[in-house]
């Protein structure tokens, strides 16, 4: 597609008004003729708002796809160290809600050596194929052999939908493979929603946290989208599996790589938030890094652990890896207590999903109240002290 210049109708009347016209300063006249360059954006304010008929646009045939060829709804079974990740699990439960809608079966992919015991463990969860690419040189995640497997898959199953954890190594292969088959990806969607089309409704975040984006693929398959890890429930386990496990061939040369692994350093295992059960996150309503003693108390208090909002981290009061929000992680407790914290989309996208939000904030109007199941309006300097001497007068009294 593109735009298509009548030269036989440009004059110095049309060419400079075309050329002022352009908002990115893309149409350029001079000698009597009229360029478009690289600037241009495609915006058609110049077939739209210009002398009729100079600048037209015409439009690629489009060559529609019969979406009855594709069916599934696969799931990656991302794994690190022979174990599953937990977002897998997750997926799987929202991928069996997905296939409901349209009758499809649930996939699992699963890409490594020596994997009968995680393929048991997925068809625990009701997939009802898993599909095994299994050999020695994939024992450790490599991007040009894992991608070649992924594609094998993809061309022999076409899967209508392929669902990928957002983890280091989704992150980094669902947009490689999603390439090679010119489809899109929607990363780190919030929800998922099936039309009875099989058209998958891809919903995130957009423009800052501002906008909550429906983004649908209604021409391309497979459709992929990679979701956070506790974004979704995992379902519990069936009874008596009923699913199949299919062992692929691995062709020798899927297995040639660029890439060589010379060695594997695993670092040292630190506390993650979006594990623990209890979080008290603290925002811009801290006043100085020397009152994080109290915010920590508090948090020693309930047997949690002490997290915050992005600008806390950009002031340098806090790593990176105790952020939550769309930019940090995505966390769901059983209990977190946001303190001083405004609520912008671009938190409560990370923690809206927590089974208990209690929120303290000296604005009544704060954003963050209408994700809290309860709301305290005050001073958090006020208040924390508060709360502390109840929890430690209530277990004295126990």
């Amino acid at each position: 597609m593109g735009l298509i210049i009548n030269h036989n109708l440009v004059n110095d009347e049309t060419g400079k008004q075309l050329e002022k016209l352009c908002p990115f300063g893309a149409i350029h006249y001079s000698e009597g003729k009229l360029e478009i360059d690289a600037a241009c954006r495609l915006c058609r304010m110049c077939v739209r708002k210009g002398p009729e008929g100079v600048i037209t646009f015409k439009e690629d045939e489009k060559v529609l796809i019969n979406k009855d060829d594709y069916k599934g709804i696969c799931v990656y079974a991302d794994s690190e160290g022979g174990k599953i990740h937990n977002v897998t699990f997750e997926l799987i439960g929202k991928a069996r809600q997905l296939a409901e809608v349209i009758d499809h079966p649930v996939y699992g992919l699963l890409i490594g050596n020596d994997c009968r015991k995680n393929v048991e463990e997925l068809l625990s969860y009701g997939v009802d194929e898993v599909f095994v690419y299994e050999n020695e040189k994939l024992q450790d995640f490599d991007i040009e052999r894992y991608a070649n497997c992924f594609a094998d898959f993809i061309n022999q199953k076409k899967p209508s939908t392929i669902l990928v954890g957002a983890t280091n190594v989704g992150r980094c292969l669902a947009p490689r493979v999603a390439a090679r088959f010119h489809t899109g990806l929607t990363a780190d969607c919030t929800r998922l929603e099936m039309k009875e089309n099989s058209d998958l409704v891809q919903i995130r975040p957009a423009f800052g946290g501002n906008i909550m984006a429906q983004i649908i693929n209604p021409n391309n398959r497979p459709q992929f989208a990679t979701v956070r890890y506790k974004i979704f429930d995992a379902p519990a386990k069936v009874k008596d599996p009923s699913g199949k496990a299919s062992y692929m061939d691995v062709k020798e040369e899927w297995l040639k790589s660029h890439n060589q692994i010379i060695e594997i350093t695993k670092k040292p295992k630190q506390l993650d938030i979006a594990d623990v059960d209890v979080i008290v996150a603290v925002g811009r309503g801290l006043k100085s890094k020397d009152d994080l003693m109290m915010v920590k108390e508090l948090a020693d208090e309930l047997g949690g652990t002490v997290a915050c909002s992005r600008p806390m981290v950009e002031a340098g009061i806090f790593d990176a890896k105790h952020q939550i929000g769309l930019s940090g992680k995505t966390v769901k407790p059983k209990l977190i207590i946001t303190l001083g914290i405004s609520g912008a989309i671009q938190f409560t996208a990370g923690m809206s999903s927590a089974d208990m939000i209690i929120a303290v904030n000296s604005d009544p109007h704060a954003q963050i109240f209408d994700v809290a199941n309860y709301g305290i309006v005050g001073d958090m300097y006020e208040i924390v002290p508060k709360l502390i001497s109840m929890i430690r007068e209530d277990r004295t009294n126990v």
